[in-house]
């Protein structure tokens, strides 16, 4: 029996699936959350999600995905790549991972189910997407159709980020009671550091230019 009461999220312990957690936590009675080990170099990405669950209330589960450091080699998870630090004129940054995307929501997408779960939450976002061709929008649809037909099912891939850019996001996250704790709490940084992060690596540029642009949109209204 479906269950439309109940969401997975594919949750990595960052900014964006943070907010969407919360975002879940929300619009359902029961939320679970899947994270992936791929191999990451900065293991503290899997605590932050840990914690974060706990701190939420939200079933959380773990799957082995090492095999796809081993076959797409970049600079998420492999310590002789540095992280680019801007977006190359040509193809994708060296912090793309191949299929990365499609691999995390088709699992997700078994693991929901099983628990006879249709909807999947996802942080993908075309406004902020750094240039990778997984978070597009085209792609989300494209591969929610492969889904259905493939377990004769009726996934529906939900993408609350997809049209909103990242000063929008923390308000959302704001909004849901959740700024501190994303603020503070998560790991959206290249280079594995908690929090507000290195400042340097594309990831927390995008981060903090949001954020500035949100706290002064904020500070506008109240004076």
């Amino acid at each position: 029996m479906k269950n439309k009461e109940a969401a997975v999220v594919v949750f990595s312990g960052g900014q964006d699936s943070t907010t969407c957690l919360l975002w879940a936590k929300e619009n359902y009675k029961t939320v679970y959350a899947i994270s992936f080990d791929y191999g990451q170099r900065h293991r503290l990405e899997l605590e932050c999600a840990k914690k974060i669950c706990e701190k939420l209330g939200v079933t959380h589960k773990i799957m082995d995905m090492g095999l796809l450091n081993e076959i797409a080699p970049n600079s998420l998870t492999r310590m002789d790549i540095k992280v680019d630090e801007s977006a190359p004129l040509q193809g994708t940054p060296n912090s793309f991972v191949d299929g990365r995307n499609m691999i995390f929501l088709t699992f997700a997408a078994v693991y929901a189910k099983q628990l006879g779960i249709t909807d999947l939450i996802t942080g993908v976002s075309q406004s902020d997407f750094s240039g990778y061709p997984d978070c597009r929008d085209i792609f989300i649809k494209s591969l929610n159709v492969t889904l259905n037909l493939a377990m004769d099912y009726e996934f529906d891939i939900i993408t609350p980020l997809m049209w909103i850019d990242k000063e929008q996001t923390w308000e959302m996250a704001d909004k849901l009671g959740g700024f501190d704790l994303i603020r503070n709490e998560t790991l959206t940084c290249y280079n594995g550091i908690l929090g507000d992060g290195c400042g340097n690596c594309p990831s927390c540029k995008l981060r903090k230019k949001g954020l500035e642009a949100y706290l002064e949109k904020k500070a506008a209204v109240h004076n």
